[in-house]
This record gives structure tokens, sequence and C-alpha cells, in this order.
């Protein structure tokens, strides 16, 4: 037994090989045949094989904790386009390599719903990755080598859906903006992108080093794309208020009565 358990390893047959004993003994139990045993075992690897993919494909998305959409209050923004978004939850764009862009201020919960697109995505069986602007500028600036930049570029462009979160937040050089062009022109028309960002696009030329880069950057982002546009005040704010006010109110009722 230990040997054949040792021999279906190398063939790949992971799951098989450690549920063994329990495939025999149902076999046993049930009088299974050839052909069922197999088909047993197909399933197991079948199963197997999916939750070991899924289980790639979230480590490698860098998708970190984040809240469900059933916890997003619609209520709160003063303006969300809800049937958009649930549409866009739906993973249609992808197919047709559209983009989506996330336009609000903080604390509204652009990042939220790209977070939930990203997860998505990545249950559907696509190739995703999450990160930040400013993280993906990093990683391709640290790069040593025109070969290995051109390697990252590559990369980036081949990601099923790249999600690029926080752009706005800090302003670029010339080489910066140049990187991202790069990102931007390689997916265009090509592969989806969900960009989320604080500033309005008639704002892009105050982080970017001219008004014709940014006029570039714009075009190939919104040629094809669906964006959502959140107003309202910061859920963030709403929270710590909350908040504060929930701890004043603990303290008032903990705070001993005045002696006599």
């Amino acid at each position: 037994m230990s040997n054949l358990r040792e021999r279906l390893r190398p063939l790949g047959l992971l799951a098989a090989s450690s549920a063994l004993d329990d495939i025999l003994a149902v076999a046993t139990k049930k009088r299974w045949g050839p052909t069922e045993i197999l088909e047993h075992v197909a399933d197991i690897e079948e199963k197997d094989r999916a939750r070991r993919g899924l289980e790639r494909r979230m480590s490698r998305s860098r998708l970190e904790k984040f809240k469900p959409m059933a916890d997003f209050d619609w209520n709160w923004p003063s303006a969300v386009d809800r049937p958009l978004v649930e549409s866009l939850l739906s993973l249609d764009f992808i197919d047709g390599a559209r983009n989506v862009v996330l336009v609000a201020s903080g604390g509204l919960g652009k990042t939220m719903i790209a977070q939930n697109i990203a997860h998505r995505a990545v249950l559907a069986g696509r190739s995703v990755l999450f990160l930040s602007a400013a993280q993906l500028l990093l990683d391709l600036a640290a790069q040593e080598s025109a070969r290995a930049l051109e390697r990252r570029l590559h990369y980036y462009a081949k990601i099923g859906l790249l999600v690029l979160d926080e752009l706005g937040f800090l302003a670029f050089d010339n080489r910066n903006a140049d990187l991202l062009f790069q990102v931007i022109s390689r997916r265009y028309e090509k592969k989806s992108l969900v960009l989320t960002t604080n500033l309005a696009f008639a704002e892009w030329h105050t982080i970017f080093p001219s008004a014709t880069c940014a006029t570039a950057l714009v075009e190939r982002v919104v040629h094809h794309a669906d964006i959502v546009k959140i107003e309202g005040e910061s859920y963030r704010l709403r929270e710590s208020q909350l908040a504060a006010t929930s701890r004043s109110a603990l303290r008032r009722e903990k705070k001993p009565p005045p002696e006599n």
C-alpha cells in the first residue's frame, strides 16, 4: 500500500495518494468496479487541483483582508451608480478588455469595490494582481537593467486583471509617468485594468509632469471604460465620529456619581 501511495505522487495524483486508504475502503464497501474507482479518483483530483489553483491565484493576487460587498452601505454616498457597480462585479467587462475607473474622494469605498471585483475575478479563475500605483512604480524603477525592466513590463502587461489603487495620491516625475504609460499602453485594448483615483480626469495634469502626458494616459484609460463616480462624505470619518461618540457615552456611564 505504501509503495502504491508513493508511486501515485510522481504521477501528479497527490490527492489520490493522500486519500488512498479512504478510496479503497469506499470502493470495497460499495463494491465499485474499475470505472467507478477511476471516476472517483478523477473527482478527487479535480477538486484538489481547483482548490490549489484558487490558493495560488489568491496568493499571487496580493489581495489582503477586505470587506465584502454585503457590508457596503449603499445609502451613505450622496451619489453612486449601484446597477453599474453590480454589473461590474459580474466581470463582463473583462472579456471585452474594458477598463473600470472608480473616482471618489477618500473613505467612500472605491478601494473596497475594486477589491471585491478582484476577488471575484480570482474565484472565476482569472489571474489577478492588486497593488497601489506607487508599488507598481517602485517595482519597475527598481529593475537594474533594460532587460529586467522589459521582463517586468511584460509581466504586468499579461496579468488577466490588473488593479491599480490610489492613483492621484502622489505626483509623478517624467520617469514614473513614462513607466505608467508603458504599462497602460501595453494593456490597451488587450487586458482589463481597474483603477481607483481621488482625482477627476480634469485634475490629472496636477500629478503628471505635463498636460500632454496626462491627456495621453486619460485617453487610453477611458477609451473603453466604465467610470464609477462616488460622491459624499467619508465612511471613515463617519465611523470615527460614531466611535468617538460611543467612547464618550461609555465614559459617562462609568463616571462615579458625585459625592453628597
